[in-house]
């Protein structure tokens, strides 16, 4: 068997590719990252913060409108505190002139109605072992184990952080609004509004912290990582219990170069990972997959599907946009994680005063919401 594409990794990133080439009419191979990987996923206590761009490319290959209502839950505030006074944001779909910021995605519900659309999807085969291809995609997420045979160069930045996920239900109705603490040391506390478990006063937690503490806290039973977490925030979101596993992995910033290669392309977190303070990872990811699909598809028709050249042409459309987005969210990180009090209270009168500057804060916003 000979595909058209080849694409290895079958996460989110991988399966929304196969989709939007299916489309084209591009005989697809869909294959695992890692072998026996291909199997449906277990529970997944993960939320994903998917913009309008990431909505829409969904939407395109219908399977937005396929998530079930309790799994995507819409955004209308969200609330950003620093570790001092007067540091806060706030933004407001309301003033944004939009209907919701963002929609927060159940994990495995995605999965799902990924998989259900690749059912029908007409020119997609699953395939347990590397076959004849003119273009290889590689999506294999933030582990990424082949990109050394390929020759591709890495920059691994550790933050020596990692990110602690579990689902939350709140003793008061979330109302659409998603929560962030900035804290000393770095540390990203982030409450994401749903409606699972619960419905209306759900989040999913999402706290980057030193991995010691990580690891310490995954080990917490249930209502002891509920009292540390309540502390924290202090009952501003209403008190919390903990429902469900709890869930960490390590946090690193990750810089893949070059994208492309003569037959060979990177998308997603082999690409490049960003701390997930801003909740951009499978927005990225996915914003790969629109500009490759776009870029193959307007393709001359002498020209092949691993030409170099052509895919210089993806390469060149996501350097801005990825390159923003680890800078934005590495600088922000940086600036929390100093322990110097000058630094403290330039970066909480830093955050003070983009509140109170429009043209800034309406900038950020158009950057969080894919606009």
């Amino acid at each position: 068997m000979t595909v058209d594409v080849l694409i290895r990794g079958d996460g989110a990133v991988g399966r929304t590719l196969a989709l939007a080439l299916s489309r084209q009419g591009l005989r697809v191979g869909l294959t695992a990252a890692l072998p026996g990987r291909s199997e449906p996923r277990a529970a997944d206590v993960r939320a994903y913060a998917l913009n309008a761009a990431s909505q829409a490319l969904l939407t395109d290959l219908k399977v937005w409108g396929s998530l079930a209502p309790a799994a995507c839950t819409p955004v209308y505030d969200m609330q950003v505190a620093g570790d001092a006074t007067p540091g806060a944001l706030q933004f407001s779909a309301y003033q944004a002139r939009v209907r919701e910021l963002t929609h927060i995605v159940d994990a495995s519900e995605l999965d799902a109605q990924l998989d259900a659309a690749l059912r029908f999807a007409p020119h997609v085969q699953r395939v347990e072992a590397e076959v004849p291809h003119r273009l290889l995609a590689l999506c294999e997420g933030r582990d990424a184990p082949s990109l050394a045979q390929h020759g591709i160069q890495v920059s691994r930045q550790p933050y020596g952080h990692s990110a602690v996920a579990a689902r939350l239900v709140s003793d008061r109705p979330h109302q659409g609004r998603a929560w962030q603490w900035f804290r000393p040391g770095g540390e990203v506390l982030a409450l994401l509004p749903m409606d699972r478990p619960e419905p209306g006063s759900s989040y999913g937690l999402v706290w980057s912290q030193a991995a010691a503490d990580a690891d310490r806290r995954v080990q917490l039973a249930p209502a002891e990582l509920a009292a540390e977490l309540n502390e924290v925030v202090a009952n501003q979101a209403g008190m919390m219990s903990v429902e469900g596993e709890v869930k960490s992995w390590p946090l690193t910033l990750l810089k893949a170069h070059p994208l492309v290669r003569q037959g060979l392309v990177l998308l997603g977190d082999c690409a490049h990972q960003v701390h997930p303070l801003a909740g951009q990872g499978l927005n990225l990811g996915l914003a790969d997959v629109a500009a490759l699909a776009r870029v193959l598809s307007q393709r001359e028709p002498w020209r092949e599907l691993g030409d170099a050249k052509l895919l210089r042409r993806y390469e060149r459309a996501r350097a801005l946009d990825t390159w923003l987005m680890g800078e934005l969210t590495d600088s922000l990180w940086h600036g929390f994680a100093h322990a110097a009090p000058a630094a403290r209270v330039l970066r909480n009168q830093g955050m003070a005063l983009v509140e109170r500057l429009g043209p800034v804060k309406r900038w950020l916003s158009q950057r969080a919401m894919g606009q």
